[in-house]
């Protein structure tokens, strides 16, 4: 399947719909100067070509006493055991993202912790499933850049 071709009408939906996946779409319209039905056209017509995948929600993890955050490469004994033990990871919650990677690590986690103690408690949850030969952590001292925006439009400029 080709690229999807996107002009700069879906550009600018979709820089609205990053900022605030809840915005209506007669507001978005107003601000386009089209209707809310081509709003709704073209939002539909993204989301059935496979461009928006859906909306999510941003939670602020310092509020809920979840702000410490630490990376978790894990080292397996063997690579046939990757399977086995995503989903084991799968299973602690605050496991909140893992990757299958080359190089040093075979899996590569995000936690999020309330403290230190807990983060310990949730490494060594890792540690103890059956296949990982051991871990190693990385604890984030400040999230400082996460912005979708940027991306997306290097991508839009590249269309």
């Amino acid at each position: 399947m080709g690229k999807i071709k996107l002009d700069e009408i879906d550009h600018q939906i979709l820089d609205m719909l990053i900022d605030n996946t809840r915005i209506p779409f007669t507001d978005i319209a107003k601000k386009l100067l089209i209707s809310a039905g081509t709003v709704h056209v073209r939002v539909k017509k993204m989301e059935e070509s496979g461009i928006i995948k859906g909306s999510s929600l941003m939670l602020d993890y310092k509020k809920l006493g979840y702000s410490f955050i630490a990376y978790v490469g894990v080292y397996l004994n063997n690579t046939s055991q990757t399977k086995f033990v995503l989903e084991r990871i799968n299973e602690i919650p605050y496991v909140t993202v893992a990757h299958i990677t080359t190089g040093k690590f075979n899996i590569f986690c995000k936690i999020r912790a309330r403290s230190t103690e807990h983060a310990k408690e949730v490494i060594f949850l890792l540690d103890d499933i059956e296949g990982v030969y051991r871990t190693e952590t990385m604890i984030s001292l400040e999230e400082s850049i996460n912005d979708k925006k940027r991306l997306m439009h290097s991508i839009f400029s590249d269309m």
